[in-house]
């Protein structure tokens, strides 16, 4: 039979995954010879022989691929047979066109799992024990390809078992980049806070009630008992960290079910390669056994399982742990010792070293399961820098996101990569990581940006950023409306090209009107959008403040909805948030403009109804008060049929739509006239929570149909950080749905300001493309 012979290229997730090795073993199962190789464009590989096998193996290779590779693009083409006598993996090469894609950082995988455990094995307990299918990729790659040379395994010198491993194409780990055993790979180091070294164990330690900053995959993590009260309440004081809950890490399913509920969906994610942080309900009771530190005022909890072999040592003595960003609160994740033996020795008592350099910091990724679906609510290890999918191809470009729960984006092509969690900009330190992990990333990306996307918002830092980086590489700069980008970044992850109703709710976007944008209803595309309606406008006294002091858009709400009345109201019902004095003020300020400019912000709306039925005085956090009004409905069964009991039995309060030559305003005035009535029988926090999350939901759908009824559409995208509320965002799908409608949420990027680089990319991309390229 004659013999034929192909050239196979491969883009995509292929590099880092154990791609060449099983690429060798197909072949040589199909008794075909030529070769494969890694260069800066992907996986190119060279095979000949008969033609039966040619067309299996190109069937195959991406049929059976390794279960962290994704192939984008496969092409094939006819070559000359070069009469090669076997099949071999040649040298990786660098070449100056499109790159490869990087693989996230991923979870132990489970043959490594057993051989840690197993003690005739030579790694037994060696705290970094990885193969092809598990142990680091994005945290540890400098540049492409990922070889090891390009990581921060390079000063590792493998010894001859390793090695023989490694250059074994039959072996697991032939070519595991980060490959390493006790004698040769990298070393842990338990150190005091003055630096000298203990030889207790981690878990001892942990058991004695100390508090560790260990060196994890993407960054410090600190580290202590959950079921120690005193441990924890510890951590909270040292952290500075008052109310936000701690993320948990549980040694196993079985202990996550005795702490939460877990659904088949939920556990799918926690047990994931990508080991994100889930948000699970508690069970109840189980607060007799965790201490209210944890997650105060809450009935969540944040649960991850183990996702790199040194946390395997944790658990040796205990089932659950606090397992936090070791950062004070708002700084950027410390990755590097000696930055965290210089900050960190008054945060823990005691510091897990090792001598394995985290070049790309990532913190752990957080999401949940929300109407039935996937949501992040921080996308970062695990995932980045995996690429989201564009329907239509964009120019390169870089799009900076916002100032809040930054994530930034390099688009090429059809891919859209987003950065990592970076924090908020606010802080000096986060915006200097911000600026070098552009840098990083835009090298390993390869992406040249011919435009620069940012916020409408002429205070962001990004802004500030996006035009220095125009003026000094002379492209394009394109402003793009925050809630717009909301809608955008649900429409680019469901490739929807044409208009739909967008419902965009979240606390802070700067308008196209100049005031703060936040519960609106958008018509449009990636193009353009009209604004059909908002929740009414009401003063946002002291600006910024009313984030944090909820009892003032208490004030506002009741001064504008009733007058004269409401601030008697608001000085019977705040009496433990405000003084009859701070009303006073507060109204005067609203009275004469002094810093209360209008909003529309849903998530000010939420704050307002928690601080007075709560009595929240002060947030600590950002969504403290209405996650708190969320976690006070005490619903934690989220199936349809449940929703749909609690809606038939249920009368929400009352919302109003009012429609005038601006459009349609969603207004409040009667929902607060019931609400105050309930307060005044002395209903429960419960039943008020429950019946303003249905009230809110109709007034949204009412309000949907309404603007949508003379345009035939029934496409409804929804987005912004309101809608990581579950029982909202639930609520709200089940209705719409059965009036009709077919709804998008964000799944694939928050739909929180982490998102919003997402979308900014695809507007700005149509902004360049329609203006920019036309004009003379």
């Amino acid at each position: 039979m004659e013999k034929r012979a192909k050239i196979v290229k491969l883009k995509g997730v292929v590099q880092g995954v154990g791609f060449r090795p099983f690429v060798y073993k197909l072949a040589l199962e199909l008794n075909l010879k030529g070769w494969v190789l890694n260069s800066t464009e992907g996986v190119t590989i060279h095979v000949e022989g008969d033609e039966p096998n040619l067309d299996d193996f190109i069937n195959r290779v991406d049929i059976e691929a390794p279960v962290m590779a994704r192939i984008d693009v496969k092409l094939v083409e006819d070559v000359h047979v070069k009469a090669y006598s076997d099949f071999f993996i040649q040298e990786s090469y660098i070449t100056t066109s499109k790159r490869t894609l990087i693989a996230p950082d991923v979870a132990t995988c489970v043959d490594c799992s057993i051989e840690y455990n197993h003690k005739q094995d030579f790694r037994y307990k060696y705290p970094f024990i990885n193969c092809t299918n598990c142990g680091p990729r994005f945290s540890i790659i400098k540049k492409l390809p990922y070889d090891r040379v390009n990581t921060s395994m390079e000063n590792f010198k493998m010894c001859p078992k390793c090695a023989e491993e490694y250059q074994n194409p039959m072996d697991r780990r032939f070519h595991a980049q980060p490959n390493g055993c006790a004698d040769c790979g990298p070393k842990i180091q338990v150190v005091n806070r003055d630096g000298n070294i203990t030889k207790t164990s981690i878990s001892t330690l942990l058991r004695q009630g100390n508090i560790l900053a260990v060196k994890s995959i993407g960054g410090f993590l600190l580290v202590c008992n959950a079921r120690d009260h005193v441990a924890v309440e510890k951590l909270r004081k040292r952290k500075q960290r008052d109310a936000k809950p701690f993320a948990l890490m549980a040694s196993d399913l079985q202990t996550v079910r005795k702490i939460s509920y877990l659904s088949k969906a939920e556990e799918e994610q926690i047990v994931s390669p990508a080991r994100p942080i889930v948000v699970l309900k508690q069970r109840e009771n189980s607060d007799r056994v965790l201490p209210e530190g944890i997650n105060p005022g809450l009935d969540t909890l944040g649960i991850m399982l183990p996702y790199a072999p040194l946390h395997f040592c944790f658990f040796e003595e205990l089932d659950l742990l606090v397992a936090t960003s070791a950062n004070l609160s708002s700084n950027p994740l410390i990755k590097d010792n000696q930055e965290a033996m210089k900050s960190l020795n008054t945060l823990a008592d005691y510091i897990v070293l090792h001598n394995r350099d985290i070049v790309n910091r990532c913190d752990d990724s957080v999401g949940a399961i929300v109407a039935g679906k996937w949501q992040f609510m921080r996308r970062a290890r695990g995932y980045v820098p995996l690429p989201i999918e564009l329907k239509e191809p964009v120019a390169p470009l870089l799009a900076c996101g916002g100032d809040l729960k930054n994530s930034f984006c390099f688009a090429q092509d059809d891919h859209a990569i987003l950065s990592q969690y970076l924090g908020d900009m606010e802080n000096v330190k986060n915006y200097h990581i911000y600026c070098e992990n552009i840098n990083q990333l835009g090298n390993l990306t390869g992406i040249k940006p011919s435009g620069i996307i940012h916020d409408m918002h002429p205070g962001y830092h990004t802004t500030k950023f996006a035009k220095e980086y125009a003026q000094g590489n002379n492209i394009p700069i394109v402003a793009v409306q925050h809630h717009h980008a909301h809608m955008a970044s649900c429409l680019a992850e469901h490739g929807i090209e044409n208009k739909v109703l967008g419902i965009i709710v979240d606390g802070t976007g700067y308008g196209t009107d100049g005031a703060i944008w936040g519960c609106e209803f958008l018509y449009g595309d990636k193009r353009e959008f009209q604004r059909l309606g908002h929740l009414e406008y009401v003063p946002l006294p002291g600006g910024d403040q009313s984030v944090k002091h909820p009892g003032r858009m208490s004030c506002s709400y009741l001064y504008s909805a009733l007058g004269e009345e409401g601030i008697s109201m608001a000085k019977s019902y705040l009496s433990k948030v405000l003084t009859p004095l701070e009303i006073e003020i507060i109204v005067k300020q609203i009275n004469r403009s002094i810093n209360a400019p209008e909003t529309s912000s849903g998530g000010r709306l939420f704050d307002a109804v928690a601080a007075i039925v709560l009595g929240k005085e002060q947030g600590l956090y950002e969504g403290q008060a209405a996650m708190e009004l969320e976690a006070a409905s005490g619903v934690y069964n989220f199936e349809k049929l449940e929703l749909q009991k609690m809606l038939d039995e249920i009368k929400g309060y009352r919302f109003q739509i009012e429609q005038n030559s601006n459009g349609f305003l969603l207004k409040s005035d009667y929902m607060w006239k019931q609400l105050l009535f309930d307060l005044d029988k002395k209903d429960t926090a419960k039943n008020i929570s429950i019946k303003f999350h249905i009230g809110f939901t109709r007034g949204l759908v009412l309000a949907a149909q309404q603007m949508s009824a003379n345009m035939n559409c029934k496409d409804v995208a929804l987005s912004g950080g309101v809608f990581q509320n579950r029982l909202l965002t639930s609520l709200l799908v089940l209705e719409l749905e059965q009036a009709g409608y077919n709804v998008y949420t964000n799944c694939k990027v928050p739909a929180n300001d982490g998102g919003i680089a997402l979308g900014q990319t695809v507007v700005g991309n149509e902004v360049i493309k329609n203006v920019f390229s036309s004009t003379p």
